[in-house]
């Protein structure tokens, strides 16, 4: 069967029409929607956690000012006393006897001081007649002027006695809660060795000890605090002192925090502490770690370029330099503040994609993001 060729005017009419069924189909192809996220540079904010307890501002330490056997205990751990209150008592029978020996040596030393005194003046009467020479007479002033003060060393013997009997009586210093007890009937302590602890309510703080690596961060922070009891309720504390001197066992700062706001903090609660403050260096932004990618083996982020749409844009891929991770978030350098960045899908992108913006989600603030 012979073949008839096709004419040439015919044959450009085949393909323009095919050409023309092409470009519709490149042209009704859709775009692929994308969720982004516009760049905002900002200073991080770094926070670091530290663990602590509640302890009251005022505490002292109480402790007999003499020795002995304890004769008595009159509070507990947790008990509230009031200033004056008797904590406990020592055995002072051996004291009583002290003091009883002083005011016998009183009586002997006032004694001697009238002798002396009474051998003064006859000794002045017999100089007017020259029956006793100066040197008698000097020597019987010196005696008495000498054993009128022993008399005096002897009375305020007589009243150092006296107080020591009244310091085997252990009385509160002030009013608060006992919150340790540390001898038992019975048992012989010595002066000054501490026995009770009282601490003063109304004002407790927060105590907690602060690397060395962390002071001027620490310092120039803003601090909010949690409870174990409470952990879903912060509150504001600051900073009222800080040692300047580091604990020689651990070689931390002490710092101790008080509440801006009157709450019932109980005494050695554990509570935790959040020390926020501006990290210094290169401006950041918060984006959504999954918009992270690569290229060439380096972060990169797909950025969308749009060509006089609102809604629609193609996809570059850029390099972008990481500086940290925090949660979900991603602290990223490099795009120009205020590009729109494809946060989720990255692994469906081409360079020069098409895309429609189905959203554009709201920048991290550094803030939120650090938390």
């Amino acid at each position: 069967m012979k073949s008839h060729p096709v004419p040439a005017a015919l044959a450009i009419a085949i393909a323009a029409a095919l050409s023309g069924c092409s470009q519709e189909k490149a042209a009704i192809e859709p775009l692929r929607p994308v969720r982004t996220v516009a760049i905002r540079y900002d200073h991080a904010q770094e926070a670091n956690r530290y663990v602590g307890t509640v302890q009251a501002r005022h505490e002292a330490e109480h402790a007999f000012r003499v020795g002995g056997k304890v004769a008595q205990r009159k509070v507990d751990v947790g008990q509230s006393v009031r200033e004056g209150d008797v904590i406990a008592v020592l055995d002072d029978h051996d004291l009583r006897l002290a003091e009883g020996a002083a005011r016998e040596q009183l009586v002997a030393s006032q004694a001697q001081a009238r002798q002396a005194d009474s051998d003064r003046k006859r000794l002045e009467a017999l100089k007017l007649d020259g029956s006793v020479s100066a040197a008698d007479d000097e020597r019987a002033q010196s005696s008495a002027q000498t054993t009128k003060a022993a008399a005096e060393a002897q009375a305020r013997q007589l009243d150092l006695a006296r107080n020591r009997l009244t310091y085997a009586v252990l009385r509160a210093s002030r009013t608060g809660v006992v919150t340790a007890v540390r001898f038992e009937i019975g048992q012989v302590v010595a002066e000054g060795q501490p026995i009770v602890s009282i601490a003063a309510q109304g004002e407790p703080e927060i105590v907690v000890d602060v690397p060395e690596d962390h002071l001027s961060a620490f310092k120039a922070a803003r601090y909010k605090a949690t409870l174990s009891s409470a952990p879903d309720q912060a509150f504001e504390v600051a900073l009222r002192e800080f040692s300047p001197q580091a604990v020689p066992q651990t070689r931390t700062y002490r710092a101790r925090l008080k509440p801006l706001t009157a709450l019932p903090l109980p005494l050695g609660a554990t509570a935790t502490l959040v020390a926020q403050h501006t990290a210094k260096g290169t401006p950041v932004a918060a984006i959504p770690a999954a918009a992270i990618t690569q290229k060439d083996g380096q972060p990169a982020l797909w950025v969308v370029r749009r060509n006089g749409s609102e809604r629609a844009g193609s996809v570059d891929l850029i390099p972008a330099a990481v500086h940290g991770y925090r949660n979900e978030q991603v602290f990223v350098s490099g795009p120009p503040a205020g590009a729109l960045v494809v946060a989720m899908g990255v692994q469906k992108m081409a360079p020069g994609l098409r895309v429609a913006l189905s959203g554009t989600e709201p920048a991290a603030p550094i803030a939120q993001a650090a938390k």
